[in-house]
């Protein structure tokens, strides 16, 4: 479910920082400092920063038990950090739109509402008139090209076709950062090629800056701006690897110099934080 928070003023620039806003470099939307997080005696996290660029999809890939998942949940707010400041353009959470979309779309959706009801439902926590909530399930609508029929009720729908209704809740808010956590994992190839599809094409409309949990290497390098790779814990960032290459990305762009350079950089990189004791 998308968290919908109401947005504060605009974020001065860096080097104008007043009093209400904290300083942040200029172009990062997420900045991270000194964040530290334990779970029993597990270090995950000791003294992380981090900088994630504005307007950017940046894919977050790593070992299994690295803290990918619990990374982004710290910095949408939903799980508390022991010590460190995340800042959203110098901004809090709670000052910050934020959209995020579960691997378990089961869980995510209301299964008592239809799925035009679930994609609106959080709406009617924004200080909109009727006929801009309308107008803003209008564009979705049209930027996801709907052809499914969104009065049926989820148990009516398929896997894919919930995790859409899951993906657009979270975009109709107009978010200004997106979490993905696994999106794709549980479904077929076909939805998935026409989600990626569809996804890039609103959030690079949009440019809304996008955090995306993936276990799949192709996955994290092909919807990408950067690819941020992570260490064994306490984790660190092993590497951070732009691919800058034309959207819309589709299976084509797996078989290009670029995409394979890039994914054999990422998976040396994986393969060499893997064998550390």
């Amino acid at each position: 479910m998308s968290t919908h928070l109401p947005i504060g003023t605009a974020a001065p620039d860096a080097a104008d920082a007043g009093a209400s806003h904290r300083w942040y470099p200029k172009g990062t939307h997420i900045t991270i400092r000194g964040l530290t997080k334990r779970f029993q005696d597990a270090t995950i996290y000791d003294n992380f920063d981090l900088d994630i660029p504005k307007g950017k999809i940046v894919s977050v890939f790593g070992p299994n038990g690295c803290g990918k998942s619990t990374l982004i949940n710290m910095i949408a707010g939903i799980l508390p950090c022991d010590s460190g400041q995340i800042l959203f353009e110098g901004k809090e959470a709670r000052e910050t739109r934020i959209g995020y979309v579960f691997q378990n779309y089961r869980e995510a959706v209301f299964p008592w509402l239809r799925a035009i009801d679930n994609i609106r439902y959080p709406l009617q926590y924004l200080n909109l008139s009727k006929a801009e909530q309308q107008s803003r399930m209008d564009r979705l609508m049209e930027s996801f090209d709907v052809k499914l029929d969104l009065q049926r009720y989820p148990y009516q729908m398929s896997g894919g076709q919930q995790q859409l209704v899951s993906i657009m809740r979270a975009l109709v808010v107009d978010p200004e950062v997106l979490f993905l956590d696994e999106p794709f994992s549980a479904l077929d190839y076909e939805m998935v090629m026409f989600l990626r599809e569809r996804l890039q094409k609103v959030l690079v409309e949009r440019r809304t800056t996008t955090l995306l949990v993936s276990h799949d290497l192709d996955e994290a390098v092909l919807l990408a701006d950067e690819v941020l790779l992570l260490t064994k814990r306490p984790t660190r960032v092993a590497e951070n690897l732009p691919f800058d290459v034309a959207r819309p990305r589709t299976a084509d762009t797996t078989i290009t110099p670029a995409f394979i350079a890039t994914k054999t950089r990422a998976l040396d990189v994986f393969q060499r934080e893997v064998r550390k004791p």
